[in-house]
């Protein structure tokens, strides 16, 4: 079993959250990890399923991956292939109805822009990277993390992902590929 992973990240999150998935896959398949902007001689034709990941900042996904999609969108379209969308509005429990909307239509404008509708989404609650962030998106990113009831100290970074629901995606996407879910332990 050979799965491809795809991502496109801005301060590091997504990439946190595909490392996460392929050591969980790699107990039951051969994983290969590859940065979107990286990605140009790989094919996911040559794979059993592909995950292509993006994290998503101001109501945009990379444009790398978005590109990515577009180019492989045969391949994506006849292999099992998932899209995982990494977002603070994936974590916001305050404003639920709202935050699900806009990932819908976050998610339809990468349609758009891609082609590339795929069969299963997994929305993984994302972070606040203040450390990381310049002072402008810094006081934009208060703003929000105050109107959604984040944490606002901008001294350290907070981190919203499920990682027990990262793992149970990984091994339902195994399942879907006829792999059985590697033991937990």
């Amino acid at each position: 079993m050979r799965i491809l992973i795809v991502y496109g990240t801005m301060y590091g999150q997504t990439r946190k959250v595909v490392e996460f998935l392929a050591e969980r896959l790699r107990q039951s398949a051969v994983v290969e990890v590859r940065e979107a902007g990286a990605a140009d001689d790989v094919d996911p034709a040559d794979f059993d399923g592909t995950i292509v990941a993006s994290s998503m900042e101001m109501g945009s996904y990379r444009p790398v991956v978005i590109k990515f999609a577009r180019r492989h969108l045969a391949a994506l379209d006849a292999r099992p292939s998932v899209f995982v969308s990494v977002s603070l509005s994936a974590a916001n429990r305050r404003h639920r109805e709202a935050a699900a909307a806009s990932l819908q239509k976050w998610l339809a404008r990468f349609g758009r822009k891609s082609g590339w509708t795929p069969a299963r989404v997994e929305h993984v609650g994302g972070a606040l990277a203040f450390t990381h962030y310049c002072f402008i998106v810094r006081w934009i990113m208060v703003r929000f993390a105050r109107y959604g009831g984040y944490d606002t100290d901008t001294a350290r970074d907070h981190e919203y992902t499920d990682w027990e629901a990262v793992g149970r995606f990984a091994d339902a996407f195994l399942a879907s590929l006829g792999a059985g879910a590697p033991a937990t332990a």
